[in-house]
């Protein structure tokens, strides 16, 4: 039979002793508060007796001396030993006083137990009362946060009292209630926006499908005619489930990292664009220069292509578009400018938000995520 090592030996004794502590934290405390009293009270008791038994006693003795050369009859000893010549009656005297100090440190240290120990009982009632003051705070901020959910996540704990580590963890819990409304609230927008979104083309599909089994009168004219109007629909709707997707992959995080040239990306989807900046009468520019990153390319380049076509998207006529990289400071940058509309500054943290557009314009084939995908793709990145 293989004995257990040493090290496991500790790990289950460990272990054992940890299921034998209480569960509960006033319990525990009480337990902590007792024990420091008992122990101190015991290393009191300890010094007390040592000190009393070794502080040396005086025995005086009185009392008639028979022999050849009476005395004064007053004998006066020191310690514990008792010398030589001193006569028997006063040796009785002074083995008595002995065993009576004995007597007396012994009921000391009885007296002493037994009030320790009536002590300690008052020490753990004590304990326990101020264990539960000391955790009302903590029972108070459970029973909010259990009560809180979807429904009322606007509650706080809004904790009053002076500025300790219970104040903290309240005010930390309301700043995570806070994040979490913010999130949720944000959530439920996402929702009936993407809802709305995805409404509008099913209910133009629905009409156009509507219209060719009323109309008894439609020709292979006017089936090609909403046939193609229903591929647009279709072409849209794909637009807006594939950019959901990317919004929602890249609010996860990413994978794996690689080296990646951002000027090369740049530099390629620069000229991929090309033709659609001439069908559109603008200018394309480009000032590349080297920064490497680590990333996610297909995400990296999702977020060029992004920022490249709300540049197109958003111009004025013969205007133009400028592609830039760079490094400084250990950082890649990239900057996609162009001669569109200037944004109100109060915009532009709205415009990061799914589905929101500066102008909503029916058939422009934008559903107002081109902006949360570069952010959401910048976060996943450590970028700003």
């Amino acid at each position: 039979m293989r004995l257990p090592s040493p090290a496991r030996a500790a790990r289950f004794c460990l272990r054992w002793l940890s299921r034998l502590m209480p569960r509960r934290v006033r319990m525990r405390l009480t337990l902590l508060y007792g024990s420091l009293f008992v122990a101190l009270g015991a290393v009191l008791l300890t010094i007390t007796y040592l000190l009393v038994s070794s502080r040396n006693s005086r025995v005086i003795v009185r009392g008639p001396i028979a022999g050849p050369t009476p005395d004064s009859g007053v004998h006066l000893s020191a310690g514990t030993q008792i010398p030589s010549s001193t006569p028997g009656f006063a040796q009785e005297e002074q083995q008595r006083a002995m065993r009576a100090r004995a007597a007396e440190v012994q009921d000391l240290l009885m007296d002493s137990g037994t009030a320790l120990a009536i002590m300690s009982v008052i020490a753990i009632g004590l304990g326990w009362v101020v264990a539960g003051r000391v955790l009302r705070p903590l029972r108070t901020m459970t029973t909010t946060i259990q009560r809180i959910s979807a429904h009322n996540v606007h509650e706080r704990l809004a904790m009053k009292g002076p500025g300790d580590e219970l104040t903290d963890l309240a005010d930390t819990v309301d700043g995570l209630l806070g994040r979490l409304e913010k999130s949720l609230d944000s959530h439920k927008r996402f929702v009936a926006n993407a809802a709305h979104e995805l409404r509008t083309p099913l209910t133009v599909e629905h009409a156009l499908l509507e219209e060719a089994l009323i109309d008894r009168d439609a020709t292979v004219d006017s089936f090609r005619s909403n046939f193609e109007r229903l591929l647009v629909l279709s072409e849209q709707q794909a637009r807006l489930l594939e950019s959901l997707l990317t919004l929602s992959s890249s609010e996860r995080g990413l994978d794996r990292r690689e080296p990646l040239e951002l000027d090369e990306l740049a530099g390629q989807l620069a000229l991929g664009c090309r033709q659609e900046a001439e069908r559109r009468g603008l200018r394309l520019k480009r000032a590349i220069e080297p920064a490497g990153i680590w990333g996610d390319s297909a995400l990296v380049e999702r977020l060029l292509a992004n920022l490249l076509n709300n540049a197109m998207g958003y111009n004025v006529p013969d205007g133009w578009v400028e592609v830039t990289t760079w490094a400084k400071g250990g950082h890649a940058v990239v900057r996609v400018a162009n001669t569109g509309p200037r944004i109100p500054a109060e915009r532009v943290s709205q415009l990061l938000e799914p589905f929101q557009r500066l102008g909503r314009t029916a058939g422009d084939g934008h559903h107002g995520l081109g902006l949360s995908i570069v952010r959401s793709i910048a976060a996943a990145h450590d970028a700003t």
